[in-house]
């Protein structure tokens, strides 16, 4: 959006913010391709915050791979839900990525409901999308990618602040889970489009 078309600007910024809208009425995925895009160009780390985790094996398989590759991959999920089926389906893609090197964080203090993304202190994505199938396809949904703005700073420092309210999920804490809610989020997959 740029309102100066026919006449000189006037307004300075450090950078550029881009709001987009999703709608599961056309063929684009813009969600989807933001936050795949975010993950694929980071070179150092990769932050997410997002209340559900329900994602398909492009996403998982993109996450890991940045793992692989040396990315700090990190995602903050609730430690207390607000839906337990839809927590119990998150719970479930915890094993597969914290083998493939992504680290897992559940925030303590309460259900937390924010969706954000930050990748090298350039990109941060804000905006209504969880990290799930519906929200990804069946939403519509809306955000706002802010590159190299001031603003990142801040969602950078609420990050580190956030972290330090979190449980790190490693692989002797998943075996914690009683292995029938493990099991129970394994098929519950099958209705993740629904949750």
């Amino acid at each position: 959006y740029y309102p100066w078309y026919e006449e000189f600007c006037h307004e300075a910024s450090d950078g550029y913010i881009q709001p987009y809208t999703d709608s599961p009425t056309d063929s684009e995925n813009v969600s989807e391709h933001v936050y795949m895009q975010a993950i694929n160009r980071a070179d150092k780390y990769v932050y997410i915050c997002t209340p559900y985790l329900i994602i398909d094996d492009s996403m998982v398989s993109s996450l890991i791979l940045a793992a692989k590759s040396g990315v700090d991959v990190r995602i903050i999920t609730p430690a207390k839900w607000d839906k337990w089926l839809v927590h119990k389906c998150t719970r479930s893609y915890y094993r597969d990525l914290i083998l493939g090197g992504v680290k897992i964080y559940e925030y303590t203090p309460g259900f937390v409901h924010a969706k954000t993304f930050l990748a090298d202190d350039e990109i941060a994505v804000v905006g209504t999308v969880n990290l799930d199938f519906r929200s990804l396809y069946l939403h519509y949904e809306c955000g706002c990618v802010l590159y190299k703005k001031d603003g990142i700073a801040d969602i950078r420092q609420d990050f580190k602040e956030t972290f330090e309210k979190c449980i790190a999920v490693d692989k002797n804490y998943y075996e914690t889970i009683p292995l029938w809610q493990r099991t129970a989020g394994r098929l519950l997959r099958i209705f993740g489009p629904i949750l």
